[in-house]
């Protein structure tokens, strides 16, 4: 009984690395894209399919939105430790009360891999047009970025995608200068706003 229970769980720790990224299986360091994405349409049923060019927004204390869009790439150093300069990316910023502009990313702060995401959703596979759907991952970065117009912030990027830890939020957070856009909606079916996609490479 026990040499059968061994290889079942031998059987199940070979399945789940063959779908995780090579750099999270060998806990190396990762290069990781990442994206505010938008769906193929709404109200959201499968099949599903992700493209660029999405949306996410977050609202402050006072109750002023922002809404940013954008994607990029980085490099996390193994074991998930401290920050990196190897950087690209940024998008456009707009808030409720009429400012707008872009933002460049300057550095990660932290990345903290989660889960790679299940390869359906509702039974069917999903069209990817960000990146390899094989790829596709669950986590939370951390960026320090430039705003176009002169403030800094850290944005915060979550992605709480099929087979995600609970506790991670869906979306964007982020500060600008003091104000920080804390308050993370649920992404709602019938919206095609506020999701994130990581892809480990």
């Amino acid at each position: 009984m026990k040499i059968k229970r061994i290889g079942l769980l031998g059987v199940a720790v070979l399945a789940l690395v063959a779908v995780l990224p090579l750099s999270a299986v060998a806990g190396g360091a990762q290069h990781v894209t990442w994206d505010i994405i938008s769906l193929g349409s709404v109200p959201l049923a499968p099949p599903v399919t992700f493209n660029p060019d999405g949306e996410a927004s977050a609202q402050a204390p006072d109750g002023e939105w922002i809404t940013l869009t954008g994607s990029g790439t980085f490099v996390a150093p193994s074991g998930s430790n401290g920050g990196s300069g190897a950087v690209t990316g940024g998008g456009t910023w707009e808030t409720s009360l009429g400012g707008s502009g872009t933002y460049e990313v300057k550095e990660l702060v932290t990345w903290q891999f989660d889960s790679p995401q299940t390869l359906n959703i509702g039974g069917l596979p999903v069209p990817d047009n960000t990146g390899d759907t094989t790829k596709r991952a669950n986590g939370v970065a951390v960026l320090r970025i430039e705003f176009s117009d002169g403030a800094s912030g850290v944005l915060t990027v979550g992605c709480h995608g099929p087979g995600a830890s609970d506790g991670i939020f869906e979306g964007i957070a982020t500060t600008k200068g003091v104000k920080t856009y804390y308050n993370v909606p649920v992404p709602s079916p019938a919206v095609n706003e506020g999701r994130t996609l990581f892809h480990v490479l």
